[in-house]
């Protein structure tokens, strides 16, 4: 008996336990840290790329019919620092600087709020309940932050292409689209928006609970190098540029200066495939895979170093 205590299995499992609590308090992270962190994420991250950004929507709103303004990506770039200067790449970014920092908050407080009730006795979360915690999280974000921000976005960046801009800036814009087309204006495509931004947030935390579940193996405390987590989060952003693109294509066409020619999403959908063909559904998404695979990137390279941080500093235990 006493070997048996000494030497046998009952002594190994407490360190297998102790070995499990670090894993249940990383699945307990509390939802108030990972919304600060998501915020300090998201603001950091915008203001490295949205040129790309600019650029997309550029190229997405850019219809065969009109015919095209822009030749390609360099072209827009071209042409819009011809014409505006290097800022001109910028215009818009106010708008998704005021949304990007409660929209990365939002997504990894829901994100969190959602894993902490679904992982199991070990603190581990498979990928599926990965992915359905990253749909809760894409819709909570799509209809709290993301569709009035991207619609104001869209609008901006749609009205640098008019012969005379009407928007002086955030302020003034988000004023006179609230005035002329009421509190619903900044809520066009929310249909779309919730499609892509759940699609996007699934797709984006499905690869990144079965990548990192991948690495870490039968070891939960494996601590994660950031270029790793760096590399998982790109992988994790293409996938979600090449499972989705089509709803976000479909998404700015709602949400721009001439929403008024789709009577709604199906609509647009039907008229984009008659006018311009199934590639149509495809532009953009070059600028986009870029923007996207460096947003997801320093999105969760972030988010982790911040949480760690705070981990320090905000007992939460």
């Amino acid at each position: 008996m006493s070997g048996e205590a000494k030497f046998g299995s009952p002594f190994p499992r407490p360190r297998c336990l102790s070995a499990a609590a670090p894993a249940g308090k990383a699945k307990l992270t509390h939802p108030g840290k990972a919304i600060l962190a998501g915020g300090i994420a998201g603001g950091i991250e915008i203001c490295i790329t949205f040129p790309t950004e600019y650029v997309k929507t550029q190229l997405q709103l850019d219809e065969k019919a009109n015919p095209p303004r822009y030749r390609g990506i360099v072209d827009c770039v071209r042409q819009t620092v011809q014409g505006h200067g290097v800022k001109g790449l910028y215009r818009g970014l106010s708008s998704l600087l005021y949304g990007s920092i409660p929209k990365a908050a939002v997504r990894f407080g829901m994100f969190e709020f959602l894993s902490n009730k679904m992982r199991d006795e070990s603190g581990k979360l498979d990928s599926t309940r990965g992915l359905i915690c990253g749909l809760g999280a894409g819709v909570a974000e799509a209809i709290v932050v993301v569709c009035p921000m991207e619609t104001i976005k869209v609008k901006f960046i749609h009205d640098q292409t008019s012969a005379n801009p009407k928007y002086r800036g955030f302020f003034h814009g988000v004023r006179e689209i609230v005035r002329t087309h009421g509190l619903g204006g900044t809520y066009q495509g929310l249909t779309a928006t919730i499609l892509k931004q759940g699609s996007n947030q699934a797709i984006r935390f499905f690869v990144m609970t079965s990548l990192r579940n991948w690495y870490k193996g039968d070891n939960p405390n494996k601590p994660i190098n950031p270029l790793v987590t760096g590399v998982f989060g790109a992988t994790a952003g293409a996938a979600s540029v090449f499972g989705n693109t089509p709803l976000d294509v479909i998404k700015t066409r709602m949400q721009g200066l001439e929403t008024h020619k789709y009577k709604n999403t199906v609509d647009c959908a039907l008229k984009i495939m008659k006018h311009e063909g199934p590639a149509a559904f495809y532009k953009g998404t070059i600028p986009r895979l870029g923007r996207v695979c460096l947003d997801v990137a320093i999105v969760f390279v972030i988010y982790e170093e911040v949480v760690k941080a705070l981990n320090m500093v905000w007992k939460t235990d």
